[in-house]
């Protein structure tokens, strides 16, 4: 049985568990975790009925848990599953689709990666900011794309943390890919780029064919649980300026606690400072399974409420207005979905019209609505 405070369910898409959600207009794009799903494409226009427009399939060893959409187009990655050893013939990358007509998804271009392909993304419309892993190179890298000619994507600039560039006589201070580009967010003339193990990076990408490092903040360790998503909020919190970051509760270097959100000051941003934390309530601080603590807040950001899939414990509503204290306002716990142990929540995202998309990883999309 579901759980909700401060939220009310509007509707339920019964579908195969999802990496990402996006909405784009009356559509809402849903990445899904296992092979031969790729993505589905939902009709939203009535929230209480989704339905679903269409399907793409995906080949056995392919992960296609992540998508973004914008002025009718579409773009999925590809990345090998397991990313550790890709089956022989594996090519990853980028798709790009036209879904002008979402109930006819039609692939218009392909760029190629090397390695394992694409992870995590994201996408203005203009330009893609992904982290594809390249031949010469240990890890995923940061890499801008530019899809002014979505049939014709080109490399416009890279960033790499030094130590990567393998073919280039460098040598990683860290093992295997532990120091890696999990994915890149943009606001202005900054990329926001979370690196695993390797913490986050600010990239000035004012001239984006050769992206400046303007800072680095890495806590893990002695924190055990890797960087996975660093948000820029784009107004000034009591006079501040914060970045929400959360850890992904996985690959820990060590047994640990849940992992947890972080506020940090980029006021400075030379000096990134971490100055307040959220955890859900109750956590004890004993170790627990992987999937259990924090995971990816809403990119979308509207106001000082921030949506976050917390995998075990749903969806948390934490309300930074106060960013010495953040609180939780709202949560939705959804019922444990059929086949599955327990609840993955995995991605949220809000539409034009406020409503909150809630993937879980294991199975079913939730939609919800503030009250």
């Amino acid at each position: 049985m579901s759980h909700a405070v401060g939220v009310r369910e509007v509707g339920y898409f019964d579908c195969a568990g999802g990496g990402q959600v996006v909405v784009s207009g009356d559509v809402a794009f849903v990445a899904h975790m296992h092979a031969p799903n790729g993505t589905t494409l939902v009709d939203v226009r009535d929230p209480s009925a989704p339905r679903r427009l269409a399907t793409l399939e995906v080949p056995t060893g392919t992960h296609s848990h992540k998508v973004r959409a914008a002025n009718g187009v579409m773009l999925v990655n590809r990345e090998a599953q397991p990313a550790n050893r890709p089956a022989p013939g594996f090519q990853g990358g980028l798709g790009v689709f036209d879904v002008s007509n979402p109930r006819a998804p039609r692939e218009i271009a392909f760029w190629r990666s090397g390695g394992a392909g694409v992870h995590r993304f994201t996408f203005d419309g203009r330009y893609a900011y992904i982290s594809p892993e390249l031949d010469g190179y240990v890890g995923n890298i940061v890499m801008i794309l530019d899809l002014e000619d979505p049939r014709r994507p080109r490399e416009v600039g890279r960033w790499w943390m030094p130590g990567q560039w393998v073919a280039g006589g460098e040598t990683p201070a860290w093992s295997g890919r532990a120091h890696r580009c999990h994915h890149p967010i943009r606001l202005g003339t900054r990329l926001y780029v979370s690196y695993w193990h390797g913490g986050f990076v600010i990239l000035d990408i004012e001239d984006p064919a050769t992206p400046r490092l303007v800072s680095r903040l890495d806590w893990s360790p002695p924190f055990p649980a890797p960087t996975h998503t660093t948000l820029p909020i784009p107004f000034p919190l009591r006079g501040r300026r914060v970045l929400v970051v959360t850890d992904e509760d996985v690959a820990k270097l060590a047994p640990g606690p849940p992992s947890f959100l972080w506020l940090v000051d980029i006021t400075d941003e030379t000096r990134p400072v971490p100055f307040a934390s959220f955890q859900v309530d109750g956590v004890d601080g004993a170790p627990q399974p992987e999937f259990t603590g924090c995971h990816q807040p809403c990119e979308e950001v509207r106001g000082t409420e921030i949506p976050v899939a917390w995998f075990a414990h749903g969806l948390r509503i934490v309300d930074i207005a106060d960013p010495h204290a953040p609180r939780e306002v709202a949560s939705f716990v959804p019922a444990v979905p059929e086949g599955q142990e327990r609840v993955c929540s995995n991605d949220v995202c809000v539409d034009a019209r406020g409503l909150i998309y809630l993937i879980d990883r294991g199975r079913g999309l939730h939609i919800l609505e503030r009250v």
